[in-house]
């Protein structure tokens, strides 16, 4: 492996260090404000030259001659052209971009291995996120169950995996990690509800293990959102609606019209008590302030820092025959006394520094105090009779990390450009007090399950080469990780840390073609990986604790007209054994191998300036390996969805969407007994603007549908029942639920 390495690596610097030829225009792209613009796409008028500027907004393209004609495209504000002269040469040409409609035809298809998360860009320019639910939904393909309203992270599933709270995509904020390896209640527990939805500014994703700088939980894909560095104005909003549900948002801009620096605070506050017949007595606060300075030689700091905590009483999931009998309504419960508090704390900072004109290195470092108390109970009377199976999950932890990125262009003689990025990095975890307990009415502890401390450690490395040969990318990639898993178990005697290590080496190779700016074919190949909890590390001695996942895909990303995107992909996920801990119950299962198949379709279209239409289809096979036929399906994975919307955004000030989503039926079990019942969901947004005022109103599940969110296959007895009973328990889906809002901007 060392070999291989060193050979690659070898292979790649000599490439880049091939003198350059021709011509090279250096200039750096803003907006009106002069805030860089990364991601700005410039090409020569003939289509034979293009670029990209990078982060601090700085681009260079070889090949320029004066009197050529280079055109500048960014989605959201109006295309420009320009004339090259001699002078443009002597200094970097600085370019201003002003805002304009949103048009799909400005979107360009360029040589980029992750062209495809333009599609995040599109619909968040066409339909706006209003809740922290709608943040992940804006992932094509992803969707969200939820278990209390807003209180437990969101159920994900993606490309045919039920991901639990988050075991199998890795979720970012600023660069800061969301997922919390060896959580209390479950692997990778993915809580979002600290990111204020008003806040996004872009979400960059990517299905499948083909990132080098994406590593742990990155086997069905990665979703990195990023937060506004200035806002265009201030705000404040109320929202109310049914079941005495309150929502009310302020931006505040602290440093209008400064050049070189930005400042805003937002906050969010939110009750409700949900549909359910017993109230959830739901709250939620956030607070968040971030600064952004353009310091000299282009280099930029940020800070954010913020804070969230919420609690609420939950229902929990209900038995089907509870129901059926007429025991109780879907809205009712068997255990209202469940629910939890959680609250985090985050302070991020990253800092840009140019190194040339042609490099930089962007550097992390990030902080967060975390807190999680859950109450729950499946099974009810299943193991204790008379006190019912109540169980308490706890657990505080402090996790802080650092990451340097270095990112070098060249302009060899053989090809357009070579791109460089070598990252190295670390993340700890430091958990207290990780508790599994059995409990009587949140107050009484019977038994102790669980309780120790994990340390877990991750460093790694990673090197990533795009080499631009004109109408071919070639990008190679390989990643490192060391672990070090550490765990103290109180329940034993005497006082011992329990420790393991490994490491997991990653390549990547992903190869683009891309004849023009209408179309590109793709082939993407990677090893990823997600780690198992600490306490299944030490269980099995280090043994098949970083299962590997082998994924490859194919597809087309094509304009065939200028306000049409069509993009499909072909696809291919092997996992390896693996070992899963189950927080509910304090004990470790294996899995086995498995593997998964699909193709993905979405389409984007713009009929009119101000209509928009959007549609993602998504089939995956998904199949355990080794056992007997029509017991090898895996429980809860999707095989097909669905998403469809219409979105207005008229000059008149009125705006809107009316956005469908479908997940067909699905087995809850391995032999497919139990089914877990598909929906179809309508949501409805209307909006008008006048001057400064917002009003709007928001209608969920329009047509009052019955449907079940969050689905699980469970054995479990009632307080009357002798004998226990296995059967689809759920959470009931939001019925017809609206909610009107009046905001104010200045």
């Amino acid at each position: 492996m060392k070999n291989t390495l060193y050979s690659f690596c070898t292979f790649i610097i000599l490439l880049a260090s091939i003198g350059v030829s021709g011509q090279t225009l250096t200039g750096k792209v803003v907006d009106s404000g002069n805030t860089p613009l990364p991601d700005v796409y410039i090409s020569k008028l003939d289509g034979s030259i293009h670029a990209h500027t990078n982060e601090t907004g700085i681009f260079y393209c070889t090949g320029v001659n004066s009197g050529d004609t280079m055109r500048i495209d960014y989605l959201g504000f109006q295309s420009k052209q320009i004339i090259i002269s001699e002078k443009d040469f002597d200094k970097t040409l600085v370019i201003r971009l002003t805002e304009a409609l949103f048009d799909l035809g400005q979107v360009v298809i360029s040589d980029d291995v992750r062209a495809i998360n333009q599609v995040s860009k599109i619909d968040l320019k066409t339909d706006p996120v209003n809740s922290s639910q709608e943040v992940l939904r804006k992932v094509p393909g992803l969707f969200i169950g939820q278990h209390a309203g807003g209180g437990k992270a969101e159920q994900i599933f993606l490309r045919g995996f039920d991901i639990d709270h988050g075991t199998d995509v890795s979720i970012t904020v600023d660069g800061m990690p969301v997922n919390m390896v060896s959580h209390a209640h479950g692997q990778g527990y993915a809580d979002l509800h600290f990111l204020i939805p008003e806040t996004v500014e872009k979400i960059d994703f990517g299905k499948g293990t083909y990132y080098a700088d994406h590593g742990n939980f990155t086997t069905a894909g990665y979703v990195a959102f990023e937060t506004k560095e200035k806002l265009d104005e201030s705000s404040i909003a109320l929202e109310y609606g049914q079941f005495n549900t309150l929502r009310t948002v302020g931006l505040f801009d602290l440093l209008s019209n400064n050049e070189n620096a930005n400042a805003y605070v937002a906050g969010e506050f939110v009750l409700s008590d949900g549909p359910t017949e017993s109230p959830q007595n739901f709250n939620r606060v956030n607070i968040m302030g971030k600064y952004t300075g353009q310091l000299g030689n282009n280099d930029k700091v940020s800070i954010l820092a913020s804070h969230f905590q919420s609690k609420w009483d939950a229902s929990g999931q209900i038995p089907q025959r509870a129901v059926d009998s007429g025991l109780i309504s879907r809205f009712g419960s068997i255990d209202d006394t469940e629910g939890g508090n959680t609250r985090r704390t985050n302070l991020a900072v990253s800092h840009t520094k140019m190194l040339s004109e042609s490099a930089f290195v962007k550097s992390r470092a990030y902080y967060s105090f975390y807190q999680f108390e859950l109450f729950s109970n499946f099974t009810f009377f299943l193991d204790d009779p008379v006190n019912g199976d109540q169980i308490r999950q706890f657990e505080k932890r402090n996790m802080f990390g650092l990451e340097s990125v270095v990112n070098k262009s060249y302009n060899p003689s053989f090809a357009d450009e070579v791109l460089l990025k070598a990252g190295v990095g670390f993340r700890h975890d430091a958990v207290r007090d990780n508790t599994l307990s059995r409990t009587f009415d949140r107050r009484t502890t019977l038994d102790s399950l669980a309780f120790g401390n994990v340390d877990e450690s991750n460093y790694y490395l990673f090197f990533d080469a795009e080499i631009d040969l004109g109408k071919v990318l070639i990008n190679p990639g390989v990643r490192l990780d060391y672990f070090k898993f550490d765990y103290n178990d109180f329940l034993v005697q005497p006082y011992a840390t329990l420790s393991e290590d490994r490491i997991f080496a990653g390549p990547k190779l992903n190869i683009l073609y891309n004849p023009s700016s209408d179309w590109q074919l793709f082939f993407k190949s990677g090893i990823g990986f997600h780690s198992n909890d600490t306490r299944v590390v030490v269980a099995q001695s280090g043994e098949e604790i970083l299962p590997a996942a082998l994924g490859a895909e194919t597809g087309v990303i094509w304009k065939p007209i200028s306000r049409l995107w069509i993009n499909t992909a072909l696809w291919y996920l092997f996992l390896q054994q693996e070992f899963v801990y189950v927080g509910d119950a304090a004990v470790v299962e294996p899995s086995g191998q498995t593997k998964r198949m699909g193709i993905d379709f979405g389409l984007r279209a713009q009929p009119a300036d101000w209509l928009f239409f959007d549609l993602d289809l998504n089939y995956t096979h998904a199949r355990a390996i080794g056992e007997p036929e029509g017991e090898a399906f895996i429980p809860l994975a999707p095989d097909f969805t669905a998403i469809a919307g219409l979105s207005v955004n008229h000059p008149s000030g009125f705006s809107g969407s009316l956005k469908g989503r479908y997940l067909k039926d699905r087995p809850a079990n391995e032999d497919n007994s139990i089914v877990a019942e598909g929906y179809f969901v309508t949501d409805l947004s209307l909006n008008y603007s006048r001057g400064s005022v917002d009003f709007g109103i928001t209608v969920e599940n329009l047509f009052d549908t019955d449907w079940n969110e969050a689905q699980f296959a469970t054995e479990s007895r009632l307080f009357n029942e002798t004998e226990p009973t296995e059967e689809i328990h759920f959470t009931p889906g939001v019925p017809f639920f609206i909610k009107g809002k009046l905001g104010f901007r200045f």
